[in-house]
């Protein structure tokens, strides 16, 4: 018979055995806490080890030792509700921010390559080239700067100006948040300005512009077309050159010049057939 069916008179005759067996016995009100009703909990240790005894082991422990019993199960691990709730709240965010495009920035500054200053005073045009886009057209601010947003991780434009030569300028996103780009003045189109207005007073300034920012001992070279070599130029040569609209001064591109102490003090150009 199973001990949970045990009535009043088999449980006294279980006690008596006790008694008799281990010396010891236990009390009616355990009986039926422990056995006659499901616990979760085991009696106390003192009645474990009694019940040991009576069973033929020394103690609880011997008894347990014997079956690998764990007094002290381990309840099965449940995830809490809240974690699975974090978890989708962090999916969801990861799956929007891999979704949603990302914004780039990119800003530009641009530098008059004669004057090493900001281009502040006359606007560059920008013409934006970017793929999947229409040309947009833009131009730089009273700080010479322009910035463009944009999904791309790049960006592709074209800068032009009333006497500055026209560029096509690339560059892909990367840690730098601003860029310094150098302009070079096209010479040509602004003598003829001064020519064709009669400005005979700013054409006599930008001599003396050119004769400021060109070292007096600058060497000047000329790269020939065809291999031919080059040619060494003085200084008020050169500046002759760059102050006169003739068709070679159209076509002259600066390859190279390095600066000292703010004066250009080496200097390469061609004169483009």
């Amino acid at each position: 018979m199973d001990i949970a069916e045990w009535k009043g008179q088999d449980i006294v005759v279980f006690q008596e055995d006790l008694q008799k067996q281990v010396k010891a016995t236990i009390s009616e009100k355990s009986f039926y806490s422990y056995f006659k009703n499901s616990s979760e909990k085991l009696p106390r240790v003192d009645i474990l080890n009694l019940l040991s005894r009576y069973c033929g082991y020394i103690n609880w422990n011997d008894f347990k030792n014997n079956h690998n019993i764990d007094s002290n199960p381990a309840k099965p691990f449940t995830i809490p509700k809240w974690f699975w709730i974090v978890i989708f709240g962090f999916g969801v965010f990861i799956s929007i921010y891999f979704l949603i495009p990302t914004k780039r920035t990119f800003t530009f500054c641009f530098i008059d390559q004669d004057r090493n200053q900001p281009l502040t005073k006359i606007p560059i045009d920008i013409i934006i080239l970017n793929d999947k886009e229409s040309p947009f057209h833009s131009k730089s601010d009273s700080l010479g700067c322009f910035t463009w947003k944009t999904e791309d991780d790049f960006i592709h434009f074209i800068i032009q100006s009333p006497y500055h030569k026209t560029d096509t300028i690339y560059r892909i996103a990367s840690s730098d948040t601003q860029e310094e780009l150098q302009i070079q003045t096209d010479d040509y189109a602004l003598m003829l300005h001064y020519y064709a207005n009669g400005k005979v007073k700013d054409w006599k300034n930008r001599k003396k512009e050119l004769s400021r920012i060109i070292a007096n001992n600058a060497t000047i070279f000329q790269v020939l077309p065809y291999g031919l070599g080059i040619e060494i130029h003085t200084k008020d040569e050169f500046i002759n050159k760059l102050t006169t609209p003739t068709k070679s001064l159209k076509n002259i591109e600066i390859i190279e010049s390095r600066r000292l102490n703010g004066q250009i003090v080496k200097l390469k150009f061609k004169v483009k057939s």
